[in-house]
């Protein structure tokens, strides 16, 4: 195997940290979590008070200034161990760094220390019933009034963490005309008079993720809820152009350290599983099927440490992110169905980790834009013609 020169001896102290933070805050409930269809708050409560939280945030804030790839060690050591309920990466790498490299002062003081600490949870509000991929087709409104608060209507649907959320940035529409210039990014909270939360979706996988629908009634909306203030009004599509490189690549990033993981187990299952009086691993199909496999996931390894590489000097572009995105979550998904079938029929068992793997993996072509997309801002920047 190629070895990874990314990550040194500091973050390799930092993976073992978290690996005990995992042992004793997540592995003895993530299967309860599961059941129940979201994860307890006290796991939230936890990382803040370990510092576990926002890590990239200057000290300011209340982060610990930490390079990126503390982050990236995480969102690996959580898929690693199948840990996908726990909606850390979306609160500390989507929702502060809007808040943090958009927001005016006063925003920033207000919210990232409570989400460093926990104190709030994070979610983003993009998609919609009739928008999930097409930002552009964002239908919730926020229509400025006389006094110069704005009045927010429309629903979300699909928001991860959006059931315990304290915090939302909301994609709305505040010149319905404008198109994509008519986008704006809001800050809405808990509690703000007509803003409910749906039930909590039932989905194929990620059972312990908070997943919920968003409603938005006459949500009347000060000024200042408006991120980045009046500078920003109009920008939001803008903002969220510049966000889907790490956005994405987080997703590919997860997708490499979720195949790693099905490849190992599978290969401790068919060393001990017999058939016919063999190993499974003793077969030609199973040795060869799982060399094609550990090849290519090498290669996506590769390829996303060096797009890792690319974010850190500040130079990964859209287009390539999106290719790390659509290969390693294809890969991952094929990487998945062919470790079930090694399994054979305990690859169907859901105490299997392979079977809930599978299942997690499947929604990682879809969300953060689907694999379609990718491939459509992949041919835009060859310079190929669109419809």
């Amino acid at each position: 195997m190629i070895e990874r020169t990314l990550f040194t001896p500091d973050h390799e102290a930092f993976r073992d940290s978290f690996r005990r933070f995992m042992d004793k805050e997540i592995a003895p409930f993530h299967d309860a979590w599961e059941e129940q269809g979201y994860v307890d708050r006290k796991v939230w409560d936890k990382a803040g008070e370990n510092g576990f939280l926002c890590m990239a945030l200057p000290e300011e804030y209340g982060g610990a200034g930490a390079d990126l790839l503390y982050s990236v060690i995480q969102f690996e050591e959580l898929w690693v161990r199948g840990f996908t309920g726990i909606g850390y990466a979306l609160h500390s790498e989507i929702v502060a760094p809007y808040i943090l490299r958009y927001g005016t002062e006063e925003q920033k003081k207000h919210y990232l220390p409570k989400l460093a600490s926990g104190e709030m949870i994070g979610a983003i509000a993009m998609s919609e019933p009739a928008a999930g991929s097409d930002l552009q087709g964002v239908r919730t409104t926020a229509l400025k009034q006389p006094d110069g608060s704005y009045l927010m209507n429309g629903s979300k649907t699909f928001i991860t963490n959006g059931w315990h959320a304290d915090l939302v940035i909301v994609v709305a529409k505040t010149d319905p005309a404008g198109g994509a210039k008519g986008t704006s990014l809001f800050l809405v909270e808990r509690g703000m008079p007509g803003f409910e939360k749906g039930k909590r979706l039932k989905k194929l996988g990620l059972k312990a993720q908070d997943t919920s629908e968003l409603f938005f009634n006459d949500v009347r909306l000060p000024a200042d809820a408006l991120l980045g203030g009046a500078a920003q009004e109009n920008r939001g599509f803008v903002c969220l152009m510049e966000q889907l490189p790490w956005e994405r690549l987080q997703i590919a990033i997860s997708a490499v350290a979720a195949s790693q993981a099905a490849i190992d187990q599978t290969v401790a299952y068919v060393k001990d599983r017999k058939v016919f009086g063999q190993p499974v691993g003793a077969y030609q199909n199973t040795r060869y099927t799982l060399a094609e496999l550990q090849t290519e996931v090498q290669v996506a390894q590769v390829f996303v440490d060096k797009c890792i590489e690319l974010l850190m000097r500040e130079k990964l572009d859209t287009a390539t992110a999106s290719m790390a995105k659509y290969w390693t979550t294809d890969l991952q998904c094929k990487v998945m169905d062919e470790c079930v079938q090694l399994h054979g029929g305990y690859g169907f068992m859901w105490e299997y980790p392979i079977t809930r793997a599978y299942a997690d993996a499947r929604v990682q072509r879809i969300y953060g834009g689907t694999n379609e997309i990718m491939k459509e801002v992949i041919t835009r920047s060859m310079g190929l013609p669109g419809r």
